[in-house]
């Protein structure tokens, strides 16, 4: 077999590669330091790779971020998965099963432990157990268009073991395709009857009830899936979101920090909890988001402009003057911007100034009533 080794740190790497010599196992033996550069590999023409042994936590892409995206591609994902990780806390392995994993060995381990879940992993690809069977042909039959026999199939594998509660979250999953909603709840809370941390399920629920309306009952699933698995940025957001719209932006705000503490490297939801922060009255965030965005982009004048203006809404006038001032030099002509430097320049009492900026917005929106105020008082 073609063995993928996945981890941001050089000496695990060669760890794993030593173990799989010694063991003899893997005619060939590929490398990447993170998820992004596997994902390139698994993409190559011809990547040939036989079973991927991948880090959990990782800078880029996670292991978990991996496998989201092998498991959505019909020609990667029957690829044997082993996660390792440092930590196998109820979180990552809730995160990690949420994905499908095949299995997970937590850090440190020995030769004869790799060598072991190996062996176990292809196993189990050679000889399925009968629900694990049903649930494939099920699938393939989803994939042809035939929902009819996929359901049929789910239904034979609950019946193959009835304490299993992945068949259940599959008839969910599979009477929201019918439109049988009612069907789909009953299926889910079927499966967390069986196993309470079937985040997948609790999740489903949440979007349910959401697409429902009764925002009590979705804030309550979306709650209970993210405390079991917190580092899930779409729930996150959508659960933020949901708070927000119950006037409930204290909660928001732990909802949000704690995706931030799960994943700081994440600049693509960095900036969309600074956007969401500073839209709805969570200035504090927004602010923090914008100053970790500048650290790693600072000539990027637009986020300038988003941090002046949720500096000047915590009446931090000094530093937010100067955020903007950096900003309008390259957007001249942004009636908002003139107006906020005006309204710091005003408060700290440099009317001059105030007066030039109210001007300019004037100029270019002459019913501009914000301007016209600014320069009353000037």
């Amino acid at each position: 077999m073609n063995f993928l080794i996945v981890d941001d740190m050089d000496n695990m790497r060669r760890s794993v590669r030593a173990m799989l010599k010694l063991i003899k196992y893997g005619k060939k033996l590929h490398e990447a330091p993170h998820g992004k550069e596997a994902w390139k590999i698994l993409n190559q023409k011809n990547h040939g790779i036989d079973f991927i042994i991948c880090d959990y936590n990782m800078p880029y892409m996670s292991g978990t971020e991996l496998l989201h995206l092998m498991r959505a591609d019909k020609l990667l994902r029957d690829i044997p998965f082993l996660m390792i990780t440092a930590d196998a806390n109820k979180e990552v392995v809730a995160e990690a099963a949420e994905h499908d994993v095949d299995a997970y060995l937590t850090k440190p381990f020995v030769t004869a432990s790799l060598e072991t879940k190996i062996n176990e992993l292809l196993d189990k690809a050679k000889n399925p157990d009968l629900t694990t069977q049903l649930l494939r042909e099920s699938r393939l039959a989803e994939e042809s268009g035939d929902i009819k026999k996929a359901l049929h199939l789910a239904l034979d594998a609950s019946k193959a073991n009835r304490n299993l509660s992945r068949p259940y979250r599959e008839l969910g999953r599979l009477f929201i395709k019918v439109k049988n909603i009612k069907q789909a709840i009953s299926q889910f809370t079927q499966a967390i009857d069986l196993n309470r941390l079937d985040v997948t399920s609790y999740h489903y629920l949440g979007q349910l009830y959401l697409h429902q309306g009764k925002l009590d009952k979705a804030i309550d699933f979306y709650s209970k899936a993210m405390d079991i698995s917190p580092r899930h940025s779409d729930r996150a957001f959508k659960f933020a979101d949901l708070l927000i719209q119950k006037n409930q932006p204290q909660k928001a705000e732990k909802v949000l920090r704690l995706l931030l503490k799960h994943d700081a490297s994440n600049q693509e939801n960095l900036e969309k909890i600074a956007m969401m922060a500073g839209s709805n009255g969570i200035p504090d965030l927004a602010i923090k988001c914008y100053k970790d965005i500048l650290k790693h982009t600072p000539h990027r004048l637009s986020i300038h402009k988003c941090l002046g203006m949720a500096l000047q809404e915590k009446g931090q006038h000094n530093q937010a003057s100067a955020y903007l001032e950096k900003a309008v030099q390259k957007f001249s002509e942004d009636v908002e911007l003139l107006i906020a430097l005006a309204q710091s320049y005003l408060a700290m009492g440099m009317l001059i100034r105030a007066d030039k900026c109210a001007s300019k917005a004037l100029q270019l929106d002459p019913s501009n009533m914000e301007a016209k105020s600014i320069l009353s008082q000037c």
